[in-house]
């Protein structure tokens, strides 16, 4: 399939720069594959909304305040840290790129001060810092996705309000540069609610590039997708196993949390840690999801190829159209979908 074929027209106002006030406030669109059904809801009714013969699986990763301001070269920069090297190195995406050269110093707050080691392709760099990597994170900042178009001064502004919003209420296991954004709707009082009648599973994926590295092949099928950690504990694949086996439905929470259970299906043994860079497109086999909750996506990105996979195309670019029609905000901080 083609790339320009995962594509739609979206207006910047329906892109969500902040989520709503509380977090089950966002709205919800619940689509029936199999009659193609739309119902509209908030998040909160998720509980009435769920099979009683339902169990969620949900991505437990926390976030890591990895974006980083600062100047370099007199001039303002950024970089994205997204991975930790040891010995106070770090490899980072950085922008302008331009500014980033051999040798150039990068200045963040409270004396943070990093030397351009290497230099790669698409603003990659690694870089020698003069604090611990703990000590670096400290100065970090939500890493936003761009789209958000949060400048400096105002990501300064809304640091901690974003620290806190751009993280779900459950997440425990750091290690991820992006929020598992299906899960940022989630309150105390809903998943109360949820664990009252349906089983609640927790697992993990550090959320990496590969989750939002653009998709640059017109054909599809040449697309590579990146490498990140998963971890599926031996009671909880248990207990997955045993609730399939007795006929209840998986629901998985995110597309996270779809490629970490695919991914776990199609390995030679199981294991508890494991390295995935899983590409679900339209044509694949889901052996372990039945249902899927999660945010609207970018075109022609890997996210809403996975969705499309899971719904259908063509029914996915038709709810698409009539939840623009309906005034959904879209994207990480934008409302939620449960497709059946």
């Amino acid at each position: 399939m083609k790339l320009s074929d995962f594509d739609f027209v979206l207006q910047a106002e329906r892109i969500a720069r902040f989520p709503t006030d509380r977090r089950d406030e966002s709205r919800l669109l619940v689509l029936d594959r199999k009659d193609g059904k739309i119902t509209h809801a908030t998040f909160k009714q998720l509980p009435d909304v769920l099979a009683a013969d339902d169990f969620l699986v949900m991505n437990n990763s926390r976030v890591r305040p990895a974006r980083l301001l600062g100047r370099i070269g007199g001039k303002a920069g950024e970089m994205l840290v997204v991975r930790n090297l040891g010995d106070k190195k770090v490899e980072v995406l950085c922008q302008p790129a331009k500014y980033f050269n051999l040798g150039a110093i990068f200045c963040g707050a409270d004396g943070l001060e990093a030397e351009v080691l290497e230099t790669g392709r698409r603003g990659r760099r690694l870089l020698l810092c003069n604090r611990e990597y703990e000590q670096v994170l400290a100065q970090g900042y939500a890493p936003l996705p761009p789209y958000i178009k949060r400048r400096s001064a105002e990501a300064i502004h809304y640091r901690s309000f974003d620290l806190e919003r751009y993280q779900t209420i459950y997440a425990r296991n750091a290690g991820s540069i992006a929020a598992p954004t299906a899960g940022l709707h989630f309150t105390p009082e809903v998943l109360s609610r949820i664990r009252a009648s349906n089983p609640l599973l927790e697992i993990t994926l550090e959320v990496g590039e590969a989750t939002f590295q653009k998709i640059e092949a017109e054909d599809i099928s040449r697309h590579r997708m990146g490498s990140e950690k998963i971890r599926i504990d031996a009671e909880v694949a248990r207990c997955i196993q045993a609730l399939k086996g007795q006929g209840k439905k998986l629901l998985a929470v995110g597309t996270t949390a779809v490629r970490s259970l695919e991914s776990y299906a199609l390995l030679s043994e199981p294991r508890q840690e494991f390295d995935s860079d899983i590409f679900i497109s339209p044509g694949f086999h889901f052996r372990m999801v039945d249902k899927l909750l999660t945010n609207f996506h970018l075109p022609r990105s890997s996210l809403f190829i996975l969705a499309a996979a899971f719904a259908g195309l063509d029914l996915l670019q038709e709810t698409y159209r009539q939840a623009i029609a309906a005034d959904y905000r879209f994207f990480s901080y934008g409302d939620a979908m449960l497709i059946v």
